[in-house]
This record gives structure tokens, sequence and C-alpha cells, in this order.
């Protein structure tokens, strides 16, 4: 179950980035206190707060704000009354969105709650329009990560020294749904 992420999510948020950042899935520095993790946490709070973040273009130096829409998520229908084990944040990018930042509890990975969250995330709004997605090499999690994204219709396109980015050229398709309706009983004129 998924529900809209907030500014009162940030401990959560910060705590799974934390541990997943220790497991390799995000920078280093984001494992502890240091200036890029006071830098990346001070963001994400403006994110959750205002649905945005401003950025300014290196080259330009025009300021412009970014959409930074996300959810939580519950492993099973205890929305409210537990904390959410996971989330997925996305970013606006020119042609769509990025599925930008996404965790999960440790203790429920490999369990079927990565897939369970992806499959809620990308039938959002928003995750039906992601087109991007970049998942750090190191991470323990990157094959498992790329089998699940190849399922929404995602490929490998490029390959940094930290990172693949995946590309979702059209969304796949759902399958029809057939529609069973009983015969009509009645007199026939």
């Amino acid at each position: 179950m998924l529900r809209p992420a907030h500014i009162g999510h940030l401990a959560l948020l910060r705590s799974l980035i934390r541990d997943a950042a220790r497991d390799g899935a995000f920078d280093p520095a984001l494992a502890w206190d240091s200036p890029a993790a006071e830098r990346f946490f001070g963001e994400l709070r403006q994110a959750l707060k205002t649905g945005y973040f401003v950025v300014e273009d290196p080259s330009s130096g025009t300021v412009r704000t970014v959409a930074v829409p996300g959810y939580v998520y519950w492993a099973d229908e205890t929305a409210g009354s537990e904390p959410p084990v996971g989330f997925g944040l996305f970013r606006a990018v020119d042609d769509g969105y990025e599925l930008w930042l996404t965790g999960l509890e440790a203790s429920l990975r490999g369990k079927g709650h990565g897939r369970a969250m992806l499959n809620a995330l990308f039938q959002t709004p928003t995750g039906r329009r992601t087109r991007v997605m970049r998942v750090r090499r190191a991470a323990r999690s990157a094959g498992a990560i790329a089998h699940l994204l190849a399922e929404h219709g995602f490929t490998a396109t490029r390959e940094t020294d930290r990172e693949t980015w995946f590309v979702r050229v059209a969304p796949p398709q759902p399958e029809p749904r057939r529609s069973v309706r009983p015969p009509v009983r009645g007199r026939v004129h």
C-alpha cells in the first residue's frame, strides 16, 4: 500500500537511506554525518516539505524548481497504524520522471516486497510517466533491481563507474481486461 510521502517521513527515509548507503546502494558519504549528507538531507527535507527542490543550472546560473513527488510503502494493510517500510521518490526530468530514490527495510528484501513496492510505484500517475532510473553498481541488490526494472520495460542503456542507467522507452502495456458478461435474458424482438 502506498501513501504520499511528507515531511513527517523524513526520519524514516533518512534511516533507510543511511542503511542502504552502508550496503552500497547510495553514496557512502550518506551513511554518516558529513557535509555531503547534511546537504543531501537538507534538500530531501525541502522536497518532502514542499514537493519541490530548487536547483541552479551550473552553466547559466538560472534557478528553477524541480517537482519531487513521492510515496511511502507498507507491506500490508497496516498503513497508519504502523510505520512505512519503504519509499519511492520521483524527480521531474525533461520528458517525464526519474525514479530518483527508493528504499526498503533490509529485513524485507528478497521476500517479494521490492517487487510489490515497484509495482505499486509504477502504477501511480507519476510512475506511469517514469522514463529513467539509475542503480548504483556497488549495491548488493543491483542485479535484483535490474531484473525488476526489466519487468517494467526498462533497459540498461549506459554504465558509468558508479551507476547503470535504465531507460524505459515505452511503458509496458497492460494486458487487456476481458469482461465476462452474463447472457441477457429476456425477449428477443
